[in-house]
């Protein structure tokens, strides 16, 4: 069992621990605004996707702006019941029979990624409106292995002659077509493709799910043009229309905090910090994605920052440097708030990064730490 611990600590204390995730709430607010605004101006309602995002210790903070949370699991679902306290959608690629009478418990929603699945359970799901996911063929992803419309994808249903039979079930559907996608016109000409090709059937319905992975809170993004588009679509059809952002919220809103150990040579000079990209950052492995850490274009140190683990190509980046480091010297890695708590885990038995958030007065509280009874305890 994990163990939780709130430790009140002020600026002025220094002594954390690392490696450590420091969220910091004035960045989600920044990013909480800009969702904020679009819902004002487009009527769109937004869930926090929990399988970027699980940390409930700043919920508090995110539950003022969203209207609920998105799952794809019954632990998620049930978290976003207990902890986020509003909306709950439930989504899974599959259900087993026990996960479905345990899931109505806790969602509004609980949309499907199969007819069959649909079939062999729609009687079963209580008094939680019913969806399905539809694969409308096109996507936008920067990866094949993140790209919901990929060749032979089991995501979402692909045969409109199989929707229209089973409509008359349905209260909405989800269209979870987007990863990282910060390009306003493809986004807004596969809505069009979607409008013209799935019109009969939307106009039968409630809700319109557009999933995540659409980037409203970059720097520079067209809010406006995205709010009158969401808007349209909306009026044409009658439809309440969510989105399931996850990296959206939570976008350069926390650093994972690391220390040197040691510097090693080797063609190069390595430094090694107390963490590890297997274990504490896994996506950049999965993605073979650099850290985001501070460095100069020009600077005249060359440094490869790596990780601790026995794993060979657990490494960070190379990054080049002004002054020499040192042992001791703190590394932040920047934007490391998404998919990187919910997916740390145990590889080499390495203590997990504590997790601490900055809040809004400036406290700085460390909301979970872990020891070796919660190492041994996650084993057999």
């Amino acid at each position: 069992m994990l163990h939780l611990y709130y430790k009140q600590m002020s600026n002025k204390n220094k002594n954390l621990t690392t490696p450590y995730y420091l969220i910091y709430e004035s960045k989600l607010l920044k990013n909480l605004k800009i969702i904020e605004r679009i819902k004002k101006s487009s009527g769109a309602k937004f869930v926090l996707a929990l399988k970027c995002f699980s940390t409930w210790g700043v919920f508090p903070l995110l539950s003022k702006y969203l209207d609920g949370t998105t799952s794809s699991s019954l632990y998620e679902a049930r978290l976003g019941y207990e902890k986020f306290k509003k909306e709950v959608h439930a989504y899974s690629v599959a259900y087993s029979p026990d996960e479905i009478k345990q899931v109505k418990r806790y969602a509004d929603k609980i949309i499907f990624n199969s007819v069959s699945q649909l079939i062999m359970f729609s009687r079963h799901t209580g008094n939680a409106e019913i969806g399905l996911r539809i694969n409308p063929g096109v996507s936008f992803s920067c990866f094949d292995l993140a790209n919901p419309a990929r060749r032979y994808s089991r995501l979402g249903v692909t045969n409109k002659n199989a929707l229209l039979k089973i409509a008359p079930l349905l209260d909405g559907v989800m269209f979870h077509f987007n990863c990282e996608n910060n390009n306003f016109e493809n986004f807004s000409s596969n809505i069009d493709f979607i409008s013209r090709k799935y019109g009969d059937l939307l106009r039968r319905l409630k809700w319109v799910s557009f999933g995540g992975g659409i980037y409203v809170t970059k720097q520079g993004y067209p809010v406006d043009k995205f709010c009158k588009k969401i808007k349209e679509f909306s009026g044409r059809f009658s439809v309440q229309v969510y989105f399931e952002p996850g990296e959206a919220v939570i976008t350069q809103s926390a650093e994972l905090v690391t220390k040197i150990l040691d510097i090693v040579h080797n063609g190069i000079d390595v430094a090694i910090v107390d963490s590890s990209v297997e274990a504490h950052m896994l996506d950049l492995l999965t993605y073979r994605l650099s850290a985001k850490i501070k460095s100069e274009d020009n600077g005249r140190f060359k440094y490869q920052i790596a990780g601790r683990s026995c794993l060979a190509g657990d490494v960070f980046g190379t990054y080049r440097f002004n002054a020499r480091l040192k042992i001791g010297d703190i590394l932040r890695i920047n934007d490391a708030a998404g998919y990187t708590m919910v997916k740390k885990n145990w590889f080499n038995g390495f203590t997990m990064p504590s997790i601490v958030v900055k809040r809004l007065n400036g406290t700085i509280d460390v909301i979970r730490n872990f020891e070796y009874k919660d190492f041994v305890s996650s084993l057999s």
